[in-house]
């Protein structure tokens, strides 16, 4: 997905998110996304924080 892109067109994407949110707003942004991207994937793979809390209170 990423390959195509390229560094240019990531520099570009890169300084059009800092003219839109702000240097002040990229962290919190950035970490909203990883935190998103981690959930989705826990959820596709079959991850679930309820069993593994069973789990460990056993």
């Amino acid at each position: 997905m990423f390959s195509s892109i390229g560094i240019p067109g990531l520099i570009v994407i890169l300084v059009v998110a800092l003219l839109l949110f702000g240097p002040k707003k990229l962290p919190e942004l950035g970490r909203a996304t990883g935190q998103t991207l981690k959930m989705f994937r826990d959820a596709v793979s079959g991850k679930d924080d309820s069993k593994e809390k069973k789990e460990d209170k056993s």
